[in-house]
């Protein structure tokens, strides 16, 4: 016994950690399954209490209460970053194929040179690229070339070198995708998506999945939300009254612009006429009224600030009446209406975005900002974002509210307005925080958002897909039967083959699942459904090898061998076999897990892992149980 005593050590501590390594996976398998008893229970209840709430309602509570019960217990978060990690195939989430605009990009740099020629170039290269491998910058840059237009017309200087510029622009925006996928990185890994897949594809694409992630428009904001903060002071009413009032005369089809102040527009709209006008009337001078002001079709107007109310539905009749030429002409270039980021309930049960005439440039960015947290306030109760920045913004900052008290400032992310606040007095701390969000989840997304950084380009959703989790259940249910029914199959071939010795080998191949299970729980692996095909496939191989050292083992017993000699033999003239087959297949494993994708990496990881738990199966486990066994009856049964 004292001479298998090392061999017999090693099988137990690897046994021992295994299992300790597989605690958190069982763990997490009965905690999930007592927070579905009690989500039902919550479930049924709130059906009972509201019978009439909607599916949408229903699982926002639902996700809610899941929070709710797992961040209440340390210890499952804790065991649920121990487990086994599942895949997407597995677990339910979310694959989204993103793609960088980098089109948006250039457009920004080119920015007041950008003309007809430029934007119908631009226009062009864009819809080529979805027909191309080739990267839209390349075409775009072909493009110049046909028209026999210099890049530095509008990129870089007239001094500069063609191709150096053009070189500038492949890197500007290789290095978009790049920043690109860390800041998504960075931003799911905030969110506390514990087993993401983040990769390239092509030139401009980044393949997303996310398993276990369920709310989907929370996953939307979180990866298209360009993180670009900018702090823009509001215009006064009265030459927003003058703005609005030359696009009503545009829009009516008057040459004239008359710059003078509108407030008898501001007061029909608000109903500050004399109430003594009768019906008809009325409705006589409130159809003069919209032939004259047809912008007022679609928005009323807040009597004190000027602002638009826009109702839902008209949002995008009204932005398209903004683009258009003869509009944007009595617009002027450093002022823009930007809309509200949420919508507001009026009395009429009705939603209004709130629409702003801002100053075009910003008095300050979002790259001054240092840190953000999402907090509730505890005066309004609302949640809100808080902001600090760096020395130099904060003196900025107090140069900016103390030469605009009293004057209100819109905090504006990703190009739509949180938050108009008045400037009370000047802020010398460098402090601002951001309300408006509708909960405190969003005012958490907001914050990773900002934490994270701003993306270098705005990033586009052209597929996505999800899959449920009863799906996934349907997946593991037939990998782990897959997996049970391959080991019964081998096992019951390997005691009717090889009697004995084949009971050894499925003893053996018990415990190089339980490592292979242990080895992907330790360094967090990610468990999928290729994964388990290898884990199977895995099964094979560990048998494969014990077959070829039996057989040996026949050969050796039938020259006349003692049994010691036979398994000495055995063992010793199978070794090179061994290796050399599995030493094959775990090159092909590393290739397949190097340049591989997803599913491919997944199954490529567990049979690497597989063949060096097969090989410790066959070479340690199986010898010293046939060493042992033969200790005192000199004799083997193989068949």
């Amino acid at each position: 016994m004292k001479k298998y005593s090392f061999r017999l050590f090693l099988i137990a501590i690897f046994t021992i950690l295994c299992i300790y390594l597989l605690y958190p996976t069982y763990k997490d398998y009965q905690n999930t399954k007592d927070i579905k008893q009690k989500l039902e229970v919550l479930k049924q209840k709130k059906l009972k209490e509201n019978p009439k709430i909607s599916k949408n309602d229903l699982d926002k509570y639902l996700y809610a209460m899941e929070d709710s019960i797992r961040n209440a217990d340390p210890s499952i978060a804790e065991t649920r970053a121990k487990r086994i990690k599942l895949g997407l195939d597995l677990q339910g989430g979310m694959y989204l194929a993103l793609e960088v605009n980098t089109a948006k990009m250039f457009e920004k740099i080119v920015g007041n040179k950008a003309d007809a020629t430029f934007r119908q170039i631009l226009k062009e290269a864009e819809k080529e690229s979805k027909y191309s491998d080739k990267p839209l910058v390349d075409i775009m840059i072909e493009k110049f070339k046909q028209k026999g237009i210099r890049l530095s017309k509008y990129f870089g200087s007239v001094r500069e070198d063609e191709d150096v510029i053009a070189e500038n622009l492949r890197k500007q925006s290789d290095d978009a995708i790049n920043r690109a996928m860390e800041i998504i990185r960075n931003r799911i890994d905030q969110y506390g998506v514990s087993e993401p897949s983040i990769q390239k594809q092509g030139s401009r694409r980044i393949i997303v999945e996310l398993p276990g992630v369920s709310k989907q428009e929370e996953a939307r904001q979180l990866l298209q939300g360009r993180a670009q903060l900018e702090f823009r002071l509001v215009k006064d009413p009265q030459y927003t009254a003058k703005i609005i009032e030359n696009i009503n005369l545009v829009l009516a089809g008057k040459a004239k612009i008359d710059t003078t102040t509108n407030q008898a527009i501001i007061d029909t709209i608000s109903n500050k006429k004399s109430s003594d006008t009768t019906k008809d009337s009325k409705k006589q001078t409130e159809q003069e009224f919209l032939a004259e002001n047809p912008l007022f079709k679609y928005m009323q107007i807040n009597p004190y600030t000027v602002d638009g109310y826009v109702e839902e539905k008209m949002v995008p009749v009204v932005e398209n009446l903004l683009k258009r030429s003869d509009v944007r002409s009595v617009i002027p270039s450093n002022v823009e209406f930007v809309f509200s980021a949420k919508p507001e309930t009026f009395k009429d049960g009705k939603k209004y975005y709130t629409l702003y005439l801002l100053n075009a440039k910003p008095e300050l960015t979002g790259e001054v900002v240092t840190n953000a947290q999402a907090n509730i306030d505890p005066t309004t109760n609302a949640p809100i974002v808080t902001m600090q920045m760096n020395s130099q913004g904060a003196v900025e900052w107090a140069r900016i509210t103390g030469a605009n008290i009293k004057k209100r400032c819109a905090i504006v992310l990703d190009g739509v307005v949180y938050s108009a606040p008045v400037i009370q007095s000047k802020i010398p701390s460098g402090n601002s925080q951001i309300t408006g969000s509708g909960s405190l989840e969003e005012a958490k997304i907001l914050e990773i958002i900002l934490k994270a950084g701003a993306l270098p380009a705005p990033i586009d959703i052209v597929e996505e897909r999800t899959v449920g989790p009863s799906l996934g259940q349907d997946s593991i249910s037939a990998g782990f039967i897959s997996a049970l029914l391959g080991y019964m199959l081998v096992a019951i071939f390997m005691i009717i083959y090889y009697q004995k010795a084949g009971a050894i080998a499925d003893v053996a191949l018990v415990l190089i699942v339980l490592y292979i299970m242990g080895v992907l729980a330790g360094f967090s692996a990610t468990l999928t459904l290729p994964g388990i095909a290898g884990l199977v496939l895995t099964m094979g191989m560990a048998v494969d090898a014990n077959v070829l050292i039996y057989e040996r083992i026949r050969e050796e017993l039938a020259l006349g061998k003692t049994v010691k000699a036979a398994i000495k033999s055995g063992f010793d003239n199978s070794l090179s076999a061994i290796l050399d087959s599995n030493i094959t297949t775990l090159i092909t494993g590393f290739i397949l897990y190097q340049f591989g994708t997803g599913p491919i990496k997944g199954f490529a990881l567990t049979l690497m892992i597989g063949i060096f738990t097969t090989l410790f199966g066959a070479l340690v486990i199986t010898r010293v149980l046939i060493d042992w066994s033969t200790d005192k009856t000199n004799r083997i049964s193989i068949g």
